[in-house]
């Protein structure tokens, strides 16, 4: 059975802020300055990649006692590399990340062995590793002219 997340994003005035908002929950999104932003929040990429260490850090803690891991803290740390001449059609290059890397740190008596087994089952169930690796069908259901 699918489950239909939503969400909005709607541009401010000032500079290049948006307001995205689900459920009730709302952040800022921004361009730093050399980008035409007013940096009051991050930029989308860096949401993607913050999203994607979220989503493992929440898949570790759901499955971590199923799995019989234990550990005292959880982190993930991430870098992508996105070459901004694609968006701005300076080049012919790819407009979003090209590769992102990560790294899953455990606090934990575990063994290595054991922590690399856990982080190979985060990486196959987290589901914003699953839409990044293997991309997800965009749909513009319509255009709206007020």
């Amino acid at each position: 059975m699918l489950t239909t997340f939503k969400a909005t994003a709607v541009k401010l005035a000032e500079g290049m802020q948006v307001e995205a908002a689900a459920r009730g929950f709302k952040i800022i999104l921004d361009e730093p300055k050399d980008l035409g932003g007013t940096d009051v929040g991050m930029n989308p990429v860096e949401a993607v990649l913050c999203t994607l260490g979220a989503c493992q850090a929440i898949v570790a803690a759901a499955f971590a006692q199923a799995r019989s891991f234990a550990y005292e803290s959880v982190s993930v740390e991430l870098a992508g590399d996105l070459d901004p001449d694609g968006f701005l059609g300076k080049a012919d290059v790819r407009n979003g990340f090209q590769e992102i890397r990560y790294t899953i740190r455990f606090k934990t008596g575990e063994s290595l062995e054991k922590a690399e087994e856990f982080a190979a089952f985060i990486e196959e169930r987290c589901p914003v590793a699953d839409c990044l690796a293997n991309g997800v069908k965009l749909v513009r259901d319509r255009v709206v002219v007020d």
